[in-house]
This record gives C-alpha cells, structure tokens and sequence, in this order.
C-alpha cells in the first residue's frame, strides 16, 4: 500500500491496515515530496486521523468538509491540511480542559462546518 493525500484510500483497506504503518506510509509520502516539516510524525498522524475520520462514517462532517473544501478550490491534500488544523486546535481545547458539554465533539462539527479554504488560506503561516 502506498499513500497519497491526492488519491481518496478505499476506505475499508485503509481501516484495516495498521495505524502506525499508515502513519510510517504518511511520512514517506513527505519524505518523497521533498517537504520540509517541523515534526513529520506529528504531521503524519493528523493525516491518518483525518483519513480514519473520512473513511469511518458520514455522521460527522469531516466528508462534507473535505467536499466543500475541495469545490472551494483546496486540493484534497491541502482540504486534509485544513481539516487537520482544525482538529489540532480541538485536540488542544480538550487537552487544557477549555471544551465543556455534554459532546465534547460538538465544538469540532461546529468548526469544521464554518470552515472554508479562504478562511484556512488566510491563516497559513
């Protein structure tokens, strides 16, 4: 199996193949373009998060996302990007006790939902 952000994963293999081989196939994918990154593991698994969360269920909004993202003019690779930094930021509130509520997801759907490329464009560094 090889990986590219480009190219949507059947989405049964994807789950059925071991998350830290998927994150070893991630950072090859880096490795191969050549892109320089601060932490590529780090970088790696916010993509097969984002994969596992696309090929799990349509219940939560990272498809339609991804879609919208996509028909906004995002790459499907720089729409994983985009959704990943949302999800970092989400991951961080839980962490720092700041996300509060009976679904601590909700915020996420919230965002991602509010989400578009001009926003994300504009807050890349």
């Amino acid at each position: 199996m090889e990986y590219d952000p480009l190219k949507l994963p059947d989405p049964e293999a994807w789950l059925a193949f071991d998350e830290g081989k998927l994150i070893e196939l991630a950072m090859d994918y880096h490795r191969r373009m050549d892109e320089v990154l601060p932490n590529t593991r780090v970088h790696a698994t916010i993509h097969v998060i984002v994969e596992n969360q696309l090929a799990m269920t349509e219940e939560i909004p990272v498809q339609q996302t991804l879609n919208r993202l996509m028909g906004e003019g995002l790459d499907r690779h720089d729409a994983i990007h985009a959704i990943g930094s949302v999800l970092m930021l989400h991951l961080h509130d839980m962490m720092t006790g700041k996300i509060k509520g009976p679904d601590p997801n909700e915020p996420y759907h919230d965002e991602l939902k509010r989400l578009t490329a001009e926003k994300w464009l504009r807050s890349d560094p």
